[in-house]
């Protein structure tokens, strides 16, 4: 039977099968260039490129999410209701207390990220903090406290950098397969752009099946674990309603970090739930609302 203690060690696994499988296929793609071009030199570019995306990922990750968010921090003197109920919390928790971090958007959403627990950062929106009350804070809070105590955002921080390298290379791919074909072998430089193609279609795609995969279900995960953190499921399943009702995008976000915020902040629009939850980085609010009211 899975165990939160299970969950966190299939994390630490998953972070390092993802960096792993993450410089196979780099280097899969620099040897295929470099037959192409018949120059080894783009292969041992693409090694050398792809341990130094590894190495960054790891290390600096929640930097970029950061950067990527728009993120100030926050001191106790601004915010003092947010810092005390992170502070309680992570007491709570047994954590270290994480670094906070506030995004001037009226959206509201929040997100953890960091490599460890030692090295953690909870951020929410100024929107988030001007419409919950306190118990519904503490549900939120409660929530990405949670990501941090099951090591969820290790896998989710490193993805950020992964995913972005990968339409780096897509990108790179397609620009030389359509001008860097100066190879007197037509044959050689036909493939190469059938390739750069190929791989510019399937980048943007797999990206997201990879956000999807280390996305839902770590969303259940940490509501749950909240819930206990808390002892009060209601506290969090009001804040997600909020939220939800909410609707409208975040005025500044990227695609990239999206799978780390509490809900999607491209929103929630009628057009996005027609076309189903197939294709979103989060499992459906209803759904986690019912079975967070469910344990009440």
């Amino acid at each position: 039977m899975a165990t939160l203690y299970t969950e966190q060690s299939n994390n630490v696994w998953k972070t390092w099968a993802l960096m792993s499988a993450f410089l196979v296929i780099v280097i899969g793609l620099g040897y295929v260039f470099a037959r192409v071009y018949g120059n080894p030199n783009i292969l041992y570019f693409f090694v050398a490129f792809s341990l130094i995306m590894n190495i960054t990922s790891y290390w600096f990750s929640d930097k970029i999410a950061l950067s990527l968010a728009k993120a100030h921090p926050a001191t106790r003197e601004q915010y003092f209701d947010f810092y005390t109920i992170v502070e309680n919390l992570a007491i709570t928790a047994g954590l270290p207390m994480p670094k906070i971090y506030v995004i001037e958007d009226p959206s509201p959403n929040a997100f953890a990220t960091g490599r460890n627990k030692n090295h953690a950062v909870v951020a929410v929106t100024t929107g988030l903090l001007s419409i919950m009350n306190k118990s519904e804070l503490e549900g939120v809070v409660a929530h990405e406290m949670s990501h941090i105590g099951n090591k969820d955002m290790l896998v989710s921080t490193v993805a950020v950098v992964l995913v972005g390298f990968v339409a780096i290379v897509s990108d790179m791919m397609m620009r030389m397969s359509i001008f860097g074909g100066h190879r007197d072998n037509d044959r050689g430089s036909g493939l190469l752009m059938i390739i750069g193609i190929v791989v510019a279609i399937l980048a943007p795609i797999a990206a997201t099946l990879i956000q999807l995969g280390i996305s839902r279900k770590r969303e259940y995960l940490a509501d749950a674990s909240g819930a206990l953190l808390t002892r009060y499921p209601e506290g969090l399943a009001s804040a997600l309603e909020k939220i939800s009702q909410y609707g409208r995008p975040m005025q500044s976000q990227s695609g990239a970090i999206a799978h780390l915020y509490i809900a999607n902040p491209l929103g929630s629009g009628k057009f996005r739930k027609s076309v189903g939850s197939l294709f979103s980085t989060h499992p459906p609010v209803e759904e986690r609302i019912k079975r967070l009211r469910g344990s009440l």
